[in-house]
């Protein structure tokens, strides 16, 4: 995720980082700009339609569908928006779930601090890499009773990570070392750690329709490509430039709904998760030191 300072926005203008929408439309935008030019170059020297041609008239449909099409965005990228910060919530009660948990321990289960302070941090990394689709069981630790070698990689690793924790707060009731009132006091911080994979995972699998995404990107298209018949007689020459600001606002606009509709992957503008992950691997460090 990109980290910036909202208030100097004077050098934001001019700095194209790697996902800059202009970086990856540039090809696009010149490509339209041509198209733009030859068009006018048809009306004015070959066709030499005059202004009472009735092609002119098709600026005041265009008028009509800017509006439309601007509507359109608004909803796609509000979409695309929400999603990202439930996302981020997610881990945000996550991260909360993580401190509580680790409170509890080390007020109710001294004995097992070290467990918990390796096996939390574990399931969030693990939570993390599912979500990007990675196996990395470098970031899994080892501790007494656990061993990363022994995770099915063919399997659901965080609900692997979330079992053996269940299975050990279970046999810490079983053994007397806590009350039955006090494992019910720190399910419900086991409870919300599937429940975060699974809201995470709702988010990741259910993508914006198909039909919706593919409607919008067509109607973008045509109403670029169809731009330059009617504002010649208005712009000459000058559609050039016009039309290809007015394509790279609509598909940058686009472009950005789509990489944020997935939160959880490395973007630019992404949840940072791997930063995430390491502080809930600090709180709990400090918390059960």
């Amino acid at each position: 995720m990109i980290r910036y300072n909202p208030k100097e926005w004077f050098s934001i203008i001019f700095q194209f980082h790697k996902a800059d929408t202009f970086r990856k439309l540039l090809p696009v935008i010149i490509a339209i700009g041509a198209y733009a030019g030859f068009v006018a170059w048809l009306e004015i020297s070959v066709w030499k339609l005059g202004d009472k041609s009735h092609v002119k008239n098709l600026s005041l449909i265009h008028s009509t569908l800017g509006l439309v099409i601007s509507m359109l965005l608004v909803f796609r990228t509000n979409t695309a928006y929400e999603r990202w910060w439930e996302g981020r919530k997610i881990w945000g009660s996550l991260v909360n779930s993580s401190r509580n948990l680790a409170l509890k321990i080390h007020a109710l289960a001294p004995g097992s601090r070290g467990y918990y302070k390796t096996m939390i941090p574990n399931y969030a990394f693990a939570l993390k890499n599912h979500l990007r689709s990675e196996i990395n069981l470098d970031e899994i630790q080892d501790c007494e009773g656990f061993q990363s070698m022994n995770v099915d990689v063919e399997k659901h690793i965080p609900n692997q990570i979330a079992a053996h924790i269940i299975s050990n707060a279970a046999e810490l009731n079983n053994s007397g070392k806590i009350s039955g009132e006090q494992l019910l006091f720190i399910n419900q911080e086991l409870v919300n750690f599937t429940d975060a994979a699974g809201a995470c995972e709702r988010i990741r699998k259910t993508p914006i329709p198909y039909s919706y995404s593919v409607f919008l990107k067509k109607f973008i298209f045509l109403y670029v490509i169809t731009l330059p018949f009617g504002y010649v007689f208005l712009l000459g020459y000058y559609v050039i430039p016009v039309v290809s600001i007015i394509f790279y606002v609509l598909a940058s606009l686009e472009l950005i709904a789509e990489e944020i509709e997935d939160p959880f992957g490395k973007d630019a503008n992404d949840l940072p998760l791997d930063s995430i992950a390491d502080g809930i691997k600090n709180s709990v460090h400090e918390i059960l030191e």
